[in-house]
């Protein structure tokens, strides 16, 4: 009962850390610390432990030897390798999916574009922009190959947070209209085309970080 107890707590610990170092709360390269962390959820060095091997499973975490567990830094190639396999991953869903879009998917995956285009902060974007993504996928019917997606996505949005967390322009998204228009066509593989495109565009932006220098940061912006 004491194991299922520790793996319960480890998976939620695990859970609220991943939220924190996706949205930024937590940076690049800082330190997790075991003890901090145990108080805060008011449990042992345990469930932390096993809280920690979830986050590296996830790439979020990295242990090094003599100096603990870090969060995972990231650089332009990994953001342009989660941009590739998005892009090869999400046109074989669309693929699948399209014969199975209705045009009640297709209003509700507008609404969702609209809601992106009207989104005054990058988290608000994030996930109009993520509801798009899985209004048009899910019905592939591909559990596994939505869940690598999900993965992918949940990378993105990190990526996204580390670099526009405290600045976004509100922006009109042509690409999300021209998807529909040729879904809606019946148009396939315009519609695929555009997606593989649309998710492989990298932004750039000099960013702050919390010690007072600047990095630059690479984000997929679709």
């Amino acid at each position: 009962m004491a194991k299922r107890t520790d793996e319960t707590i480890a998976v939620r610990i695990s859970k609220v850390l991943a939220d924190r170092i996706i949205s930024g709360a937590i940076e690049p390269g800082a330190r997790l610390r075991q003890d901090h962390i145990a108080e805060e959820f008011e449990t042992s060095h345990v469930p932390v432990r096993e809280a920690f091997r979830r986050l590296e499973a996830q790439g979020l975490a990295v242990s090094e030897p003599r100096r603990g567990v870090r969060v995972a830094a990231f650089n332009l190639g990994e953001v342009k390798e989660v941009a590739e396999m998005r892009a090869a991953l999400e046109v074989l869903a669309l693929r699948h999916a399209a014969p199975h879009l209705t045009a009640a998917i297709l209003d509700l995956a507008e609404e969702a574009t609209k809601a992106g285009d009207k989104s005054r902060d990058v988290r608000s974007w994030e996930e109009a922009n993520r509801a798009f993504h899985r209004l048009i996928l899910t019905p592939c019917g591909m559990p596994r190959l939505l869940a690598t997606i999900d993965d992918l996505h949940a990378a993105s949005a990190r990526f996204l947070f580390a670099a526009w967390r405290s600045e976004w322009e509100i922006r009109t998204d042509q690409d999300h209209r021209a998807i529909l228009g040729a879904l809606r066509q019946g148009n396939t593989e315009s519609a695929a085309a555009t997606l593989g495109r649309h998710v492989q565009w990298i932004g750039r932006k000099p960013v702050k970080t919390a010690s007072g220098t600047t990095r630059e940061a690479f984000a997929i912006v679709g």
